[in-house]
């Protein structure tokens, strides 16, 4: 038994509770928090560790999305509008996808780890990242993705989606949960989404797909024209929208299923969402460097919607790191109050997130798994209600990080 304590102890409930000079009491699982004199006095035979006043303990971080295959993007891809994102894409795959070597994703993880990211949302469209994504110490939701818009390929593209997500499947493990992909309403027959997605219901996995990124999406799939459509018609003449974005949506209802982006999602789109009980998943930097536009985190909490963070990739960011991620989403939204704004990140990252992924983390309360990290600040604000704003500010590694009680060197 241990406990850990500090200037600050952030619990990350429903209410943010901040414990000034607090602490947690672990083994594998949380078994209490509070002022860390009283749990020294009360827990006489546990290990103390006291990491000063400028320290704030929180629960680990959640990247509930990363692409890990794309890690080896650095410049070989164009920015600044998507369409021209996408055919960069496309022509520079196949390099990018050789240049990203088992040693390079294992040190993407290992930086996630560092930061103080304790569960990741892997997005997996190749298998390429399986391995590093099985033996990092990290809990990893593995999203096998199901891609593809011909009809006449439906069975083998199904078929290719099975191979890869059977062997995740094969994989898994306390840290380790398969899950499913369908990657976007413009890229994913809704054949064979309908046919991931059974699989997803039959094995009670959790699903991602990306929505309504770009306004070229919105006018390829509202009217079939824009940038999107030319470039469709570049593969078929006669192209034309598999689906609508309500119908889309609609082949998720009873799925627990995180929608990315949403930029440009409508406010009946974000109801469905909320009536579903699903989240959007925000990834502001790749928005940014995609041209995308930003999106309304207020009018989706509006809707009842929740909002998680993600990084994206590499192919649409210039780190995986959670917390340059929260300090762009600071300053992407200057309608929201700065501090509120800070509560929410934090939270999107810690508790929502791992309800979605269903994980037992993300809170520093008795029964939750103890996936706890530790971090230091340079100086600490006068007033305790800034330390949210602070945290984000001043943090880009941990300086301890426990997984499941067990201290990750």
């Amino acid at each position: 038994m241990k406990i850990i304590s500090g200037g600050y102890l952030l619990v990350c409930d429903k209410d943010f509770s901040i414990i000034k000079n607090g602490g947690a009491v672990f083994d594998e699982k949380i078994i209490e928090v509070g002022k860390s004199a009283e749990l020294a006095a009360k827990y006489k035979n546990a290990d103390i560790l006291n990491l000063g006043k400028n320290s704030v303990i929180m629960p680990g971080l959640t990247n509930s999305h990363a692409h890990l295959e794309f890690s080896a993007n650095i410049a070989a891809l164009k920015y600044g509008d998507f369409m021209l994102w996408l055919k960069s894409v496309i022509s520079s795959r196949e390099e990018l996808q050789n240049r990203c070597s088992q040693d390079l994703i294992d040190g993407v993880l290992n930086d996630m780890l560092k930061s103080g990211v304790t569960a990741v949302g892997a997005i997996s469209s190749f298998g390429l990242d399986l391995k590093p994504c099985v033996k990092t110490p990290m809990r990893v939701v593995y999203f096998v993705e199901a891609i593809g818009s011909n009809p006449a390929a439906i069975d083998a593209l199904f078929e290719d989606f099975k191979v890869r997500y059977y062997e995740a499947a094969a994989a898994k493990s306390g840290s380790f949960t398969p899950a499913v992909s369908i990657h976007s309403p413009y890229s994913t027959h809704p054949v064979l989404a309908r046919h991931a997605l059974k699989i997803a219901k039959d094995e009670d996995a959790v699903v991602s797909a990306h929505f309504m990124e770009s306004l070229h999406e919105r006018r390829w799939l509202d009217g079939g024209e824009g940038a999107m459509g030319e470039f469709m018609k570049d593969f078929n003449p006669r192209a034309k929208p598999m689906t609508t974005a309500k119908e889309f949506l609609e082949l998720f209802n009873g799925v627990k299923t995180l929608f990315t982006h949403a930029v440009h999602a409508t406010d009946e789109e974000f109801e469905i969402i909320a009536e579903q009980k699903n989240a959007v998943t925000h990834c502001p930097r790749s928005n940014r460097l995609l041209g995308t536009g930003a999106f309304d985190i207020k009018k989706a909490q509006k809707m009842g919607t929740a909002v998680l963070l993600g990084t994206d990739g590499l192919s649409s960011n210039i780190s995986l790191n959670l917390w340059d991620e929260m300090r762009a989403a600071l300053f992407t939204h200057a309608n929201y109050e700065l501090n509120d704004l800070a509560v929410l990140l934090l939270n999107s990252c810690t508790h929502e997130a791992a309800r979605m992924l269903n994980l037992n983390k993300g809170r520093l309360e008795k029964g939750f798994d103890a996936d706890i990290v530790a971090l230091e600040l340079k100086e600490s604000p006068q007033d305790i209600s800034d330390i949210p704003l602070h945290t984000i500010l001043q943090t880009t590694e941990a300086q301890k990080v426990y997984i499941n009680g067990k201290e990750i060197k």
